[in-house]
């Protein structure tokens, strides 16, 4: 084995992990012999960030695949492998593990076909749980070392009921596109999954973006334990629930609306 300790809690590894999980790529006989496997990342993991995990991979899948604004490659893997996946399980399965309190309803693309979707409210603890880990395994992978600090990250796909941390999430998307520094866009899969990670901010703060199926984005900040604590007026002002605007690019983001 290459690296001797796991990516995630330097514990000594005794395998190898899939980052992100394997079963998010298509199984070539579900997409007409399409290959969505080509060199896939791995990292070293101890047993509990593997296979201990493997109920949480399932998870992810069957919770991001059929998002709405994902492409093609998501649709048929919602329609082949998690439909299959769902079938194994329990009736309320959906619903306790899921989505909660979901309602079915249909939406309408531009040329007129309807599509059924659930709309309700996600886990949305367990989602960032797994999301930390592919955090934490790409980083290993970039960069050839385990991370050490606190990870933050909003979770692009989804809308929230907070207006802070739906303006919040709209405003870091535009600050990547607009302030940001970007390196090379990654992914041998990229229909599948692709990331860019961003030069260190003046905190020291590494930015990621992990997108999932060309429509899941999560957008990740790494802060070293080395590195000083942000300090921003305009973060202070809306953490004291001030009203305030915040310019990014041509873009003026309020928060605290009256």
């Amino acid at each position: 084995m290459e690296n001797k300790f796991c990516y995630k809690c330097g514990n000594i590894a005794t395998t190898r992990e899939h980052v992100p999980p394997i079963c998010l790529f298509p199984e070539a006989k579900d997409v007409l012999g399409l290959n969505f496997r080509k060199d896939l990342i791995t990292v070293p993991s101890c047993d509990e960030h593997n296979s201990n995990k493997s109920h949480d991979d399932e998870f992810l899948m069957v919770s991001i695949a059929g998002i709405v604004g994902n492409n093609l490659v998501g649709y048929l893997q919602t329609q082949t492998k998690v439909d299959r996946a769902i079938r194994r399980k329990s009736k309320d399965f959906l619903n306790k593990e899921i989505i909660k309190n979901y309602k079915h309803q249909t939406l309408k693309s531009k040329n007129g076909k309807k599509y059924p979707v659930l709309y309700g409210n996600p886990n949305y603890n367990r989602l960032l749980n797994c999301f930390e880990h592919i955090s934490y395994g790409v980083y290993f992978h970039e960069f050839g070392e385990r991370f050490e600090g606190v990870v933050k990250m909003l979770l692009g796909f989804i809308n929230y009921d907070d207006n802070n941390t739906q303006t919040m999430t709209e405003m870091v998307k535009e600050k990547f596109i607009i302030n940001e520094i970007a390196k090379e866009l990654k992914g041998k899969n990229p229909t599948v999954f692709k990331y860019q990670f961003f030069e260190p901010d003046q905190f020291g703060l590494i930015g990621l973006v992990m997108t999932f199926y060309e429509g899941t984005e999560v957008f990740v900040a790494f802060q070293p334990i080395n590195s000083k604590e942000p300090f921003d007026l305009s973060m202070s002002l809306l953490n004291a629930g001030i009203p305030t605007f915040i310019e990014v690019g041509n873009k003026i983001f309020e928060f605290n609306k009256k």
